[in-house]
This record gives structure tokens, sequence and C-alpha cells, in this order.
């Protein structure tokens, strides 16, 4: 659509917007006015002011408009797959036995060294479509399997590329703390600090990151190394956010926490101090149930508490090659409804306006006058149908900056 300003109409909006007392943000007999990439106005359409009567009306009859989507945790750019791991878990094999062997995140280290970025990028962009198709505006992608200096900002300058590959905004997050590479095996203190820091002070005045993340594990980096990580982003003014508590409780949560991350993110063993340090410091709770269903993990994360606590629950796909080979955030809304207990309403909050929140942005995931006209037009009447449905894309159109795209 050439024209800037225009009006959609539909039986119903899920605006997501929480200052409004209906379920979902729930209008019906809507409207919505896009002037120059923004939305100025939405609600009922018998309210339109008349100063909009003049404008072109796109009338989308009984169809649902949402926010569009966004998936707010992705290692998409990567190397390589991980297809016989996947058949060794299925045997038996734990997540953590095939890292300690040199599997897991190391197989994808490898394979992603040797990939060039035009590789990296084709592969990328196979996963970035697919999401595309199902309304989604907006991905965060990790570094992370590089894990030395040329390779991380190989990774960054690929996940810069898809934004100007496809019409779609992209944010980064160095992720170099993510594994211990084999050349620095029982040295991880030497690896944070002769590669993995400077790397990310290169990033960060190259201009490829917008957040600091990292693994907080047994298998990974403890909290002190984390914090000496997160020490650095302070002084670069990056926000953080962190792997924590998927394996174990180190007390990751609440370090980040300290640090007013923007996220946490698995939580499966997170408690209910580390819940209520969250709560307090405003981070995002970014569940990823497609990791818990691929590792066939039972402990799920203390949804009742994050509700009880009134933390923002994210939902992502976690697209890695490993624990997750998942580029499908419907899939995942459905996970996360069937998995983990949340609601349809909790579960597509998930993936628009907690997903922003998690993302640290403020211009996109609700549909309210001065955001961006950011929408997902789908062929069902109700918000419930988005979770329910299997192998199915009801998807309609994606408007992205006011433009059908």
């Amino acid at each position: 659509m050439k024209t800037q300003t225009y009006i959609l109409k539909c039986q119903t909006v899920a605006t997501m917007d929480p200052t409004l007392a209906a379920a979902y943000g729930l209008l019906t007999d809507a409207a919505i006015v896009i002037e120059n990439g923004f939305i100025s106005w939405v609600g009922q359409h018998a309210d339109l002011p008349k100063k909009f009567n003049s404008l072109m009306v796109k009338d989308f009859a009984d169809r649902l408009i949402t926010p569009a989507f966004i998936d707010c945790h992705t290692h998409i750019v990567a190397g390589g797959n991980r297809a016989e791991e996947f058949e060794m878990r299925l045997t038996g094999v734990s997540y953590a036995d095939i890292a300690k062997a040199g599997g897991g995140i190391i197989s994808t280290v490898k394979a992603t060294r040797s990939a060039t970025e035009d590789q990296l990028l084709t592969s990328a962009l196979q996963r970035v479509d697919a999401l595309l198709a199902e309304g989604v505006s907006l991905i965060e992608v990790k570094s992370g399997y590089g894990l030395d200096v040329e390779c991380e900002l190989k990774m960054l300058r690929v996940a810069r590329r898809i934004g100007n590959s496809r019409n779609i905004r992209v944010v980064t997050s160095f992720l170099g703390a993510h594994a211990i590479p084999p050349e620095f095996s029982g040295r991880s203190d030497e690896y944070l600090n002769q590669v993995c820091i400077p790397t990310l002070k290169r990033a960060h005045a190259e201009g490829l990151v917008d957040a600091v993340d990292g693994f907080c594990e047994t298998i990974a980096f403890s909290p002190a190394q984390i914090a000496k990580l997160f020490d650095v982003a302070k002084q670069l003014g990056l926000p953080v956010k962190l792997h924590a508590e998927q394996l174990t409780n180190l007390g990751g949560s609440a370090l980040a926490a300290s640090y007013a991350a923007l996220s946490v993110d698995h939580i499966e063993y997170l408690d209910e101090a580390g819940v209520k340090a969250i709560a307090n410091s405003g981070t995002v709770a970014t569940l990823l149930p497609s990791a818990f269903y691929t590792l066939k993990e039972t402990q799920v994360p203390p949804i009742d508490l994050l509700r009880k606590h009134n933390v923002p629950m994210a939902i992502a796909t976690d697209c890695n090659p490993g624990s997750s080979p998942n580029s499908s955030l419907l899939l995942t809304m459905n996970m996360a409804c069937t998995l983990f207990n949340l609601t349809p309403e909790e579960s597509l909050a998930g993936v628009t306006g907690n997903a922003a929140l998690a993302l640290g942005l403020q211009d996109t995931g609700i549909i309210k006058p001065g955001l961006r006209a950011d929408l997902a037009i789908w062929n069902v009447n109700q918000p419930a149908e988005l979770c329910y449905r299997l192998g199915i894309n009801n998807l309609a159109q994606r408007i992205l900056g006011g433009h059908y795209a």
C-alpha cells in the first residue's frame, strides 16, 4: 500500500494494551488510523473522529488484527546442524553430557567458524523467512557460536545484514560468554579476559551490539564471571540479559536483576527469591518452551510465582541448531500453553508487548496511538485460535511501519 495515511477496519482488534479492561485489550467493530508509519488513533469505528472521514479505508471484515509478533530470543545465525545429537538425546544421553564430550554449543562453534558470512546469511534467512510468514516484525539475534574475536564479529555483521536483506527489524546481543572454546578448556577466566571482553569492546566500537548476554550455568560461566562481563557492559552503556537457571540454580537471575537486566531467559530452576529479585528490578522473564520440549526437560518454570509477583512473561523460539531447532512462534505459543500452562492471552502478550519489554523497546508490541504500526492480520476471529491450531498458519497480512510487508 503506497498511501501513508489510511484506516484499517475489522471486526476484532487485540490491542494487547494492558490499560484496557477487556481481555487481550480487545476492541470490536474497530478501526485503526495509520499515519506515516505510526498509529494515530484506535477505537470502535463508530467513534472515529470526523477529521479522518476522508481517509481511504481497508476493510478486513471479520478478521483479527494483533500487534506484529516479536521473537525476542534467537540464535538464528549459526553454521551446520546437530541432528546427530538429537538422535543421541533420544537414546537417553543428556544435553549436559553431550556438551561435556565436546558436542552441543562447541560443535556449532566449529561449523560457524568455518562458514563464510554469505553462507551464514543464506542459512539464517531460511529461518527468518519462516518467522516472517507468521507475522513477525522484529527479531533479536545473538552471537555466541564464534567464541573468538573474528567469528563473533562475523556473526554480528551477519545479524545486521539480515535487517538489510529482509523487511524486518533486527536487534543484536553479544553472547561471547556462551561457552568456553576448546582452545581455552579449563581456562575460562583467561578466555573471558583475553577474548570475550576485548571482543565486546570492539563490537561496541563498530556499532554491532545492542545488548550483552551470557550463559550462567555449571557448564558455562559462574555468577562472578558474568558480573565481570556485566561491569564492562555497564561501562559501555549497554543493557544486559542472561541465560539463567536453565539446568541448575546458581543465582544468575538475582545477579542479572542487580544490573537491572532487560530479561532473564529459560529460568526453569528459578526459586521464589529469584522471582522477587527480578520483580523488583522490572526484569522480564523470557520463557523458552521449545528448548524445554526438545531437551525433554521436566522442571517447569515457576509460572505461578511469576504471576504472583507480577513479572512480565515473554515467549521466544530460542531458534538454534541444538536445543531448539524451531522457527515457529505460533508453535511456540501453543507449547507455552500446553507445557507451561500459560493462558492464550499470556501467550499472545509474550510475543507482543512483553517481548518488546524484554528487548527494552517502547515503540512497538501493542496497538496504541503513538506507537509504530507493526501489525499482523489473521484469518481468524478470536485471539485464542492463534495458540489453538497446530500446523496451520492463518496469517493474512503483515504490516511493518505502516506498509504492507
